[in-house]
């Protein structure tokens, strides 16, 4: 199996609201996302993407579309969370996303496949697809999704 990974990189706020340490708080995190993908390598003579899955500027400029551009600089808050959504709302023009789950790294990871998964779908009629994310929440933290096969 060949796949081929792109990282990216964005910063955005959330708080999980019920938790019992200081994540309850309004805080923030430098977040890596890594994006592999699966497919077969194209072969068509003369093409810009010959020998290529699918070529790296093109996966970034895919995420940065649907989600990294999306989310950074932004606070992702929780639909229920009411009183920082108020809070939020309350800010003229304030970046706010938000998610139907709370904002820990597994569900953000989980929603992120879901947005990617639709962006990167056989764009190509090669079989191109999203295989694996990964999103770092510390250099130390993070959560996997890996497609079903």
């Amino acid at each position: 199996m060949l796949t081929i990974t792109r990282k990216l990189e964005f910063d955005a706020g959330h708080r999980i609201p019920d938790h019992k340490s200081q994540c309850r708080n309004l805080h923030g995190h430098r977040y890596t996302l890594e994006i592999t993908l699966i497919g077969d390598v194209i072969d068509v003579e003369g093409s810009s993407d010959n020998g290529m899955i699918m070529d790296f500027s093109d996966i970034k400029t895919l995420a940065n579309e649907h989600l990294v551009n999306v989310w950074d600089h932004s606070f992702l808050v929780y639909e229920k969370d009411t009183k920082v959504r108020e809070f939020l709302e309350s800010i003229p023009g304030h970046k706010t996303v938000v998610i139907n789950r709370i904002p820990t790294v597994e569900n953000l990871a989980q929603t992120a496949f879901e947005i990617l998964n639709a962006a990167y779908t056989d764009r190509y009629g090669t079989g191109l697809r999203l295989h694996k994310l990964v999103l770092h929440e510390t250099p130390n933290c993070w959560a996997e999704i890996t497609a079903d096969s």
